[in-house]
């Protein structure tokens, strides 16, 4: 019998999520201070030149080319600074010191560095051919006002802020915060500090999904660990579904757990149970309550770790308005040990990735894979992303590799 057969492929379960999904069109206006990142709500807009004036490239000497003519040394009319100009009368056949970032004088044609300049008892002499323009910034060189600096769905950065801020925007309107309620379920979970009474575990996948969240920048409604009770769970649901754009569960949608969990869910929305054919992570729920999405995590914490991951995060992505969803490019590369693979599911398994003196990269595996094994993340820095029809591979061939993001301390 197979066992892989009817299971649903990673790209068609994303693609039909994300088909579904709108971005939130609520928004709120924030000062620069406390917009990082966040997603602009709409383009943003240059309200001015950048620079706003012509303006010196580097320390030299403005001159005007008639006057370098004869080849003669030519004396010093004045000087210009960043914020005081050079405002006093040029007469004929005399230069202007000049700083960077100062405005270059009426009728200025270019600005010589002072390295190729040399000092006379006639005044300054110029070592090099002089070319028209050269060495000014000219106005609008950098942005144009009216022009967009930013599409909307940029997330704002420290790449990003400080242009705002030098075009004198003091505020920007972004996409408010998703919210996000997240749980548990289960009698097995105890928070930690809690004394554990015979086959009971602590409860680490909310805490990582909390943490994931928060780095996402969403806003988290915490509602801890619901026990196993219809009433109690029904209870939680109806709770998350009011107060969040999305409600995340741990736990309870794995064949066997889901029955009384399917019930309650369908009557408050509509939900599907996936089994997805990745490893780990195959049992996977999302769908929609009446006011929220809904995606129910596995119970073992890497499953739920991954499927965040891959599933949630893009997810997220996009009801925020933000076109990345957050993974990273996969690369190629050759793998130096050997890893354990059967047929059927495509597999995310644990890896480091490396780069030797010669900056040629390779992988090797975290070791032992198992869905329990969350410490996997912490010693790698990348998933090794075997194809569903791949067997086992032997060191020296070639993998795809897929490096973590920030939220598991990748770049």
């Amino acid at each position: 019998m197979d066992f892989n057969a009817g299971l649903m492929p990673l790209d068609v379960a994303l693609t039909q999520m994300l088909d579904r999904i709108s971005p939130l069109h609520d928004t709120e206006t924030l000062p620069l201070m406390q917009a990082f990142g966040r997603i602009t709500a709409k383009d943003v807009v240059s309200p001015l030149d950048v620079p706003g004036f012509d303006n010196s490239a580097m320390d030299g000497y403005a001159v005007r080319l008639i006057d370098l003519a004869d080849g003669q040394p030519l004396p010093l009319a004045g000087k210009a600074f960043a914020g005081q100009p050079f405002d006093g009368e040029w007469p004929t056949g005399t230069c202007v010191r000049i700083m960077t970032g100062a405005p270059v004088p009426p009728g200025c044609d270019a600005v010589v560095m002072q390295e190729e300049t040399e000092q006379t008892d006639n005044g300054v002499r110029f070592s090099a051919r002089v070319n028209a323009g050269q060495n000014i910034r000219r106005r609008g060189e950098d942005i144009t006002a009216g022009s967009a600096v930013f599409p909307r769905g940029t997330r704002l950065t420290v790449a990003e802020l400080p242009v705002l801020a030098s075009l004198g925007i003091p505020q920007v309107e972004v996409v408010r915060k998703v919210r996000v309620a997240v749980f548990s379920t289960g009698d097995e979970l105890k928070l930690p500090g809690e004394q554990l009474a015979a086959g009971q575990i602590y409860d680490t996948n909310r805490l990582a999904v909390h943490l994931m969240l928060e780095q996402l920048g969403c806003e988290v409604i915490n509602l801890g660990i619901i026990p196993d009770s219809q009433e109690k769970l029904r209870a939680a649901f109806i709770a998350a579904d009011s107060q969040a754009d999305v409600v995340i569960s741990s736990g309870g949608v794995s064949v066997g757990e889901a029955d009384y969990t399917k019930t309650i869910l369908d009557e408050l929305g509509e939900i599907a149970f996936w089994k997805l054919a990745i490893k780990p992570g195959k049992p996977f729920a999302f769908g929609k309550l009446n006011h929220s999405w809904f995606c129910g995590l596995p119970g073992n914490p890497v499953s739920a770790a991954l499927t965040f991951y891959q599933l949630v995060q893009p997810l997220l992505a996009k009801l925020s308005g933000n076109p990345d969803s957050g993974l990273s490019p996969r690369l190629r590369v050759q793998t130096t040990t050997r890893l354990k693979k059967s047929p059927g599911r495509l597999d995310f398994q644990r890896g480091v990735l490396t780069r030797n003196a010669e900056g040629d990269l390779s992988v090797a595996t975290t070791g032992h894979q198992g869905s329990h094994v969350f410490s996997s993340f912490s010693q790698g820095n990348c998933f090794i992303v075997l194809e569903r029809c791949r067997g086992n591979v032997d060191a020296g061939e070639w993998v795809e590799v897929e490096p973590f993001n920030a939220l598991f301390g990748g770049l």
